[in-house]
């Protein structure tokens, strides 16, 4: 960037973070595009369905979880699996056996994600509802209020869905495996973060002081032209690194910008691609 810069430490030396990181530059995006009106193509719009929100919360872990590869392919895969839920996923998953949630799901497929991981995440998750009384009390039986971040819970939290699994899938990864974790992280934002994107259905008892910047490709190519992180890696170190310059612009909400941010890319690369093809038009890695 050709525009003044000023000294920053990074976990991997000096690097210099651009003067256009700057919160009237980022509010200014903000008012521009945290609107629901560019909501589509993003998994999100999924959620906007349910007015209960024992419903949001389940409909959010498998459009978050889902929420990898091709743009039409992510609304697709979504949009069936929540189809055989009917009105309520919360119903229909409390009523829903094992048997139920197998024969549901077979022959769905999602990229390399098999009907039968989806239905044992599934099974998992009611599970942990059953034991909990709804996935926000399964987190925050997780959550510790002396850690720095979310992390720690998070990854109790994928540990106890994916029991079935082994404790490990990549539908929920966690983040102690080193991945920075982009879709479980953008789970947590829809759900604790509340203004007029995100529902915010668990704000009242989880800090988004403490939410971590779900980061992909293009969130981290963003990060880098801001002069956010020179890492080299899309993992979870590189995540909290850059979540960390966010919160010096907004220490309450580290990761309010992160729908805004992204939006111009997503939405140019989505209608661009869908007037040619879709081979490089992927969100949510």
């Amino acid at each position: 960037m050709k525009k003044r810069e000023i000294d920053s430490e990074s976990s991997v030396g000096a690097r210099r973070v651009s003067s256009d990181f700057n919160k009237p530059a980022l509010e200014s995006i903000y008012l521009k595009y945290n609107r629901r009106e560019f909501v589509h193509p993003d998994p999100l719009e999924f959620l906007y369905h349910y007015d209960n929100p024992g419903d949001r919360e389940i409909a959010g872990l498998v459009a978050a979880s889902l929420a990898y590869g091709r743009v039409a392919q992510i609304l697709k895969s979504v949009g069936r699996a929540l189809d055989e839920m009917g009105r309520s996923p919360s119903d229909f998953l409390s009523k829903a056996s094992d048997s139920t949630l197998q024969k549901t799901y077979h022959g769905f497929k999602h990229r390399f994600t098999t009907g039968e991981e989806l239905a044992l995440t599934l099974a998992g998750a009611r599970d942990a509802i059953e034991r909990h009384g709804s996935l926000k009390n399964c987190f925050i039986s997780h959550y510790k209020n002396n850690h720095e971040t979310l992390l720690d819970a998070l990854d109790g939290f994928a540990g106890e869905i994916t029991s079935r699994l082994g404790g490990r899938c990549y539908l929920l990864p966690a983040p102690c495996g080193g991945s920075a974790c982009k879709r479980m992280n953008l789970f947590l934002r829809w759900m604790v973060r509340k203004d007029e994107v995100d529902p915010g259905d668990w704000s009242g008892v989880l800090p988004a002081s403490k939410l971590v910047i779900p980061l992909d490709a293009h969130m981290w190519r963003i990060a880098n032209q801001y002069g956010l992180t020179q890492r080299k890696q899309v993992d979870i170190a590189s995540a909290i690194e850059i979540t960390k310059e966010f919160r010096k612009i907004s220490p309450n909400d580290p990761v309010k910008y992160d729908f805004s941010l992204t939006r111009p890319g997503i939405m140019g690369s989505y209608n661009q691609r869908s007037k040619h093809d879709e081979k490089n038009n992927r969100i949510c890695e």
